[in-house]
């Protein structure tokens, strides 16, 4: 009798085991999934979905509209070998990524290094650095559009004051078109680095800075030896994502010139609009889309080269 009790109390105890083993797999394993399922459905709807079908209307003959007729490399063959107008707003766009990796860096740098500084009436000026930034797309490149007007813009009124050489369309010059724009674009962008670079600084040891001072180290110094190798993961990541993003620069352009003139300013984003919207060639624009993606993916790929190679990014 006793020994039979025994058995079914050991039964029991092992379908309860057995029940919070489940339990726990399923608490484990299967609701942190039911947490994310709606936003990997999202994913699946606006991401991969359209991806996927960009994918296949790169190598169709697709107007955009009805049935599409594959072509295989017929398009990604007139981009590279016979459309001139790809190959001209593949150039922009690195003329784009050199200026955007040079110029708001050096800006931003030398601002934050200076703001660091600062004690008192700090916060004034990274918020006055930072609001351009924040600022409507539409609205800072409108009002740029006024100010670099040759008749009623700043050139015009110095041109009365007596300093000549200003008044002259910066956005219809084809050879000052393009610094014209990345003027307007970094205007609004460099505000965001130096606050990115400043909140690096700011975590660096002050102990480095006064061992640096006692060893009779100047500023310049200090900013080479000290802040530079400090704020280097920063810095690294924020050249890597402005060389994706030139690739993918649309609005300020597309806002101030749509491209002109004569295709002066022409990058791949408006390019691929123009292409889908304008010429009804809407499977040649998703070539010319994920080639913009495959260029995206190689700056991707050297940072993941970087983070396994120990770099710290």
């Amino acid at each position: 009798m006793r020994q039979s009790v025994i058995q079914m109390e050991g039964e029991y105890f092992g379908r309860e085991t057995r029940w919070a083993q489940r339990k726990r797999f399923f608490r484990k394993r299967i609701v942190p999934w039911l947490f994310i399922l709606p936003i990997l459905l999202i994913n699946l709807l606006v991401v991969i979905g359209p991806s996927l079908s960009a994918l296949y209307y790169s190598f169709t003959d697709w107007s955009g509209i009805g049935a599409a007729k594959f072509t295989g490399l017929d398009n990604f063959s007139r981009l590279l070998f016979t459309d001139t107008s790809f190959k001209r707003a593949f150039f922009n766009n690195l003329t784009w990524l050199v200026i955007f990796l040079t110029i708001p860096f050096a800006l931003s740098l030398g601002a934050a290094s200076l703001l660091a500084r600062v004690k008192k009436g700090a916060m004034f000026f990274r918020i006055a650095l930072f609001i351009p930034y924040v600022l409507p797309g539409v609205v800072v490149a409108q009002t740029w559009r006024f100010l670099m007007n040759p008749i009623h813009g700043i050139g015009a009124e110095l041109t009365k004051i007596g300093i000549q050489g200003l008044d002259i369309a910066f956005l219809g010059n084809p050879k000052t078109v393009m610094p014209a724009v990345a003027f307007v674009d970094n205007w609004h962008w460099w505000g965001f680095l130096m606050v990115l670079f400043l909140a690096a600084m700011q975590n660096i040891p002050q102990d480095l800075y006064e061992a640096a001072r006692i060893d009779g180290a100047n500023q310049w110094q200090e900013f080479r030896h000290i802040t530079l190798p400090g704020i280097r993961p920063t810095i690294i990541f924020m050249i890597l994502m402005s060389a994706i993003w030139s690739f993918l620069v649309f609005d300020y352009i597309w806002i101030l010139t749509q491209g002109g003139p004569g295709g002066a300013s022409e990058v791949l984003g408006t390019l691929v609009v123009k292409n889908a919207f304008f010429k009804f060639e809407a499977g040649y624009a998703a070539a010319i889309g994920l080639a913009m993606s495959f260029l995206a993916g190689i700056m991707i790929s050297i940072f993941v080269v970087l983070r396994r190679r120990g770099w710290d990014i």
